[in-house]
């Protein structure tokens, strides 16, 4: 038994081969979770943060193609298609929409198992999990230092990356001036109170022109809110 710390997001709405799957990854001491919720896949994505996907193609609302496109606008992770649908045509759609392999239905699960643990040494040995953080469908990639609404793309800088980042870890509670502070001390940069105020406004100017102005509330004498 090989005790380790990834997590498989399993995508596929056939909930007897969905559970067998969660069953036998379990096993291998994976974390595993099922997509519940059909119509928002890539929500489900970024509240996991999962290290691998396991794809079907055939869906409820959108097809798998499309999940992973999304996927792939937010993040680098492995994508592992399955499916029935194993002809030629479909295994170069799924590679084309930025699947890393496609496995036929019906698979062996002791295959299945090595392939995806060749699959996370292959992508985890020597690269660093690209970490997304969610909220109200505001997206955060922290790797990429990319904020994503909608289809709104937002490049930021280091130290709007690190003001965004302790709000969305702290979603729904104010997190002090003081403590931004300390956030922001670990840049290159001097940090006082004027200098966070600033950095603030710059943001929320960035975060309106993608219709987020209102997002990052101010708490008075205390500090801020999302």
């Amino acid at each position: 038994m090989i005790t380790n710390m990834y997590t498989i997001f399993i995508v596929e709405d056939d909930e007897t081969i969905a559970d067998s799957l969660k069953l036998h990854l379990e096993k291998w001491d994976y974390q595993v979770r099922c997509a519940r919720n059909f119509s928002n896949i890539t929500a489900e994505f970024a509240q996991t943060a999962p290290h691998l996907v396991l794809m079907d193609i055939k869906l409820p609302y959108y097809n798998g193609y499309y999940w992973c496109s999304e996927i792939r606008k937010i993040s680098k992770v492995p994508v592992i298609f399955l499916s029935s649908a194993a002809d030629n045509m479909n295994i170069v759609m799924a590679v084309s929409m930025g699947g890393d392999d496609f496995i036929p239905k019906p698979f062996d699960m002791e295959v299945l198992t090595a392939k995806i643990q060749a699959m996370l040494r292959r992508s985890y040995d020597f690269v660093s999990q690209s970490t997304v953080l969610e909220h109200n469908g505001v997206m955060l990639n922290l790797t990429e230092a990319v904020l994503i609404y909608g289809n709104e793309r937002l490049e930021l800088t280091k130290n709007e990356l690190r003001i965004l980042q302790t709000l969305m870890e702290n979603k729904n509670r104010v997190v002090t001036r003081e403590a931004l502070m300390t956030k922001l001390w670990e840049s290159d940069s001097y940090i006082d109170e004027n200098t966070l105020s600033v950095n603030v406004n710059r943001l929320r100017k960035k975060l309106d022109g993608i219709g987020l102005g209102a997002w990052i509330v101010t708490k008075k004498g205390i500090g801020y809110r999302i």
